[in-house]
């Protein structure tokens, strides 16, 4: 998993988005129904702008406390950079403590060089309708990134394709409430290690018009996705603008490997943002507690946040975390427990507090399939990415298994349930309209609102309806086949992939594109591992 988890920073008018958003949504009944439940296959909602509070878990004493034992840790302590002689002399250059390959930093340090990182930026994408805000309010809904097996419409647990990728690709773009189509949706095994990763930009790049990750499993991966990117996008653009997302875990505890040091520096060096997140699992790579954790966590994030600055002042960096609790009888990771929730919402004051963008969280679980246990476990987590105020919110949709499976059912659950997020989001409405004094003065004590004109105006956009959930009587139920809701999500999944329509593409950058991964791919021979 560690390897699967001066800058444009003009930032998306929140008002703008959403206008290009619903210039794109159907007309008549099939757009008030889209409306009510927010959106479905092939409609558009924005990214989301929090009017909502965030919940903070910590006071000043004990964000004091954690960033002062941070500071120990770089410090005293040090941490590893293996393996790259340059990332150990540009921190010798930059004053702090090179001893073979621990590093240790005067204090301050860190926190001095990320003042450079801007703390609110565009990620763009092929449509600029769909272009996202990363940081501030925003909240940005991202699929699961990293599974080697899917579950799939046939209920078979199996390892993934390069047709699966297509296909959670697809869904991505389909998906109303996921509003970035993420990275490693899967793990294509049927293709060869050192080539699938063109194939997986590509797919980011034709089967969707919506913001995606680039490769890390290797420098010359990361270069080819920039070289894919500036084909998209044009080289100057890329420069200047941030067109791609990607995910640089630390190896926890307090070490960054040569691989992700070396993807790093190519995104950094061409101001391609970097989230740099430690993958942790409680009590195997953190201490067991909580404060012991977001002690550690804030300490590698700030020497992998600060190093992409000194790669290049400015590039575009996220204050990042994986954070699961492990079962002290067994070993197996476990999610949506307490724990992990407390380290998410600590770490986020930490990032504001560092005025970096925050990433965290999504829809996780333990469970084999999608069952109350997923459903329980994955609301546990996904409330509390969006109270944290999360800015990028990765695995929102399709994770199971602990990450080592995407599920088609799932992602479809999930998305339904992003949808709800998105609305609550929204926060309460405080206009003429959301005070509704004129439909309480023509109903009067005793009578019922189901007529009344404030009603009649406004019952199409009152409440969120999901596409998913059966509140309907146990009768029409059993009349309609006794469908649990894993059963609709599967019909609804094979009818958003039937109606899949790929978005529009110039030929001649498709063309480019595809020339330039043929002429990579016969450099070099096939590899699997």
């Amino acid at each position: 998993m560690a390897h699967s988890d001066t800058p444009s920073t003009t930032d998306l008018a929140p008002e703008a988005a959403p206008e290009a958003a619903s210039g794109r949504r159907g007309k008549g009944a099939a757009g008030r129904r889209a409306a009510r439940s927010g959106g479905g296959a092939g409609q558009s909602m924005p990214f989301i702008m929090r009017k909502l509070g965030t919940y903070e878990v910590l006071d000043e004493e004990g964000l004091s406390l954690i960033e002062a034992n941070a500071d120990t840790i770089l410090e005293e302590i040090g941490i590893e950079f293996r393996d790259d002689a340059e990332a150990l002399a540009l921190w010798r250059e930059a004053g702090a403590d090179v001893k073979g390959e621990r590093v240790r930093f005067p204090k301050g340090l860190c926190r001095e060089l990320l003042k450079t990182a801007p703390e609110v930026f565009t990620q763009h994408a092929r449509n600029p309708a769909r272009s996202v805000q990363i940081g501030g309010k925003a909240t940005v809904f991202a699929p699961v990134y990293g599974p080697p097996f899917v579950r799939d419409l046939d209920g078979e647990r199996r390892y993934a394709t390069i047709e699966d990728f297509r296909n959670f690709v697809k869904l991505a773009y389909l998906a109303p409430s996921l509003h970035h189509s993420g990275g490693t949706v899967c793990e294509p095994v049927d293709v060869p290690v050192n080539k699938r990763h063109f194939d997986m930009v590509y797919s980011h790049m034709k089967y969707s018009d919506k913001p995606f990750m680039g490769s890390v499993t290797a420098p010359e991966r990361a270069e080819d996705t920039i070289e894919m990117c500036k084909i998209l996008f044009g080289a100057e653009f890329v420069d200047q603008n941030c067109v791609t997302l990607n995910l640089i875990n630390a190896n926890s505890p307090m070490v960054f490997d040569e691989t992700m040091l070396g993807a790093l520096k190519v995104y950094a060096r061409n101001n391609q943002a970097c989230v740099v997140s430690p993958f942790i699992l409680a009590g195997a790579m953190s201490p067991v507690t909580v404060a012991g954790t977001l002690t550690q966590i804030l300490a590698e994030v700030l020497a992998g946040a600060a190093f992409t600055q000194l790669i290049r002042p400015g590039a575009p960096v996220l204050f990042g975390t994986f954070a699961a609790s492990i079962s002290m009888q067994s070993g197996a990771p476990t999610f949506g427990t307490p724990e992990p929730a407390l380290v998410s919402y600590g770490a986020a004051q930490l990032a504001r507090r560092l005025k970096i963008p925050f990433r965290t969280g999504g829809s996780l679980c333990g469970s084999k399939v999608p069952d109350a246990q997923a459903a329980h476990e994955s609301a546990s987590t996904l409330n509390m990415t969006l109270l944290a105020g999360t800015n990028f919110a990765l695995h929102s949709a399709g994770w199971l298994e602990g990450g080592l499976v995407s599920s088609y059912e799932k992602f479809m659950i999930d998305v339904d349930q992003l949808g709800m997020q998105q609305r609550f989001a929204e926060g309460i409405d405080l206009s003429v309209t959301g005070q509704a004094l004129d439909a309480i003065a023509e109903v009067g004590p005793g009578s019922h609102y189901l007529g009344c004109a404030h009603t009649q105006a406004n019952f199409q956009q009152a409440f969120f309806r999901s596409s998913l959930a059966d509140n309907n009587s146990y009768e029409q139920w059993l009349a309609e086949g006794e469908k649990r809701i894993e059963e609709r999500a599967r019909d609804l999944c094979r009818s958003w992939l039937a109606s899949y329509v790929a978005p529009e593409l110039d030929p001649a950058i498709d063309e480019a594109l595809l020339a330039f991964i043929a002429g990579r791919k016969e450099s070099m021979p096939d590899a699997f591992t």
